[in-house]
């Protein structure tokens, strides 16, 4: 019962989350970085049939809802031009999730599959921190928030603990709070 209850209120933050984000894209309040955005979607969408692979019940359903607003944010943000500034580190980045995709295929295995998507997804925070060191202005630090609250909640949801369904969640704790934690700095230091 509690693991249906965290995973509703994660869902329900999730959809909370990507809603006010979506709408200050399309206002251009918020430039979310393309390349961040595609490699979120492609692991967030594997991560999730490997949770479900792994048993991860109605904890997996949280990542499933994610990988589909994600693919819609990325979407958003190519049609809305938002941030389409590319560097080699950026393309570097690309590269490395587009090569890691073929990961569960090869390993056969769920672990393996989640522990190179999250060290990929990972890597996709990368041309967001880039950018957000020289624009913190154009995230949303309320949306990183909450989705510090949401993994957290989508682990509380998972019915089957161990590696392959956690450390996705859990590296999404750290990386969000590590973009909270920039940001405000980062604001702190460039007035606007």
């Amino acid at each position: 019962m509690l693991q249906t209850l965290a995973s509703a209120a994660s869902i329900l933050l999730t959809i909370g989350a990507y809603v006010p984000y979506a709408r200050a894209i399309r206002l251009g309040e918020v430039k979310p970085h393309f390349y961040s955005w595609v490699i979120w979607s492609l692991t967030t969408s594997i991560v999730f049939l490997a949770q479900l692979a792994a048993d991860g019940g109605a904890g997996a359903w949280p990542t499933g809802v994610s990988a589909l607003i994600t693919i819609y944010v990325a979407a958003l943000a190519w049609w809305l031009k938002s941030d389409l500034s590319v560097t080699p580190l950026d393309r570097g980045f690309l590269a490395a999730a587009l090569a890691a995709l073929p990961a569960w295929f090869f390993t056969a295995d769920p672990l393996w599959s989640v522990v190179i998507l999250t060290l990929v997804d990972a890597l996709g925070f990368g041309p967001t921190l880039r950018k957000l060191w020289h624009f913190p202005y154009e995230e949303s630090l309320l949306f990183y928030a909450l989705f510090v609250l949401r993994s957290v909640l989508s682990i509380v949801a998972l019915e089957t603990l161990n590696l392959t369904t956690v450390l996705f969640p859990a590296m999404m704790v750290s990386a969000c709070t590590l973009v909270c934690v920039l940001l405000c700095q980062r604001r702190r230091a460039i007035p606007r």
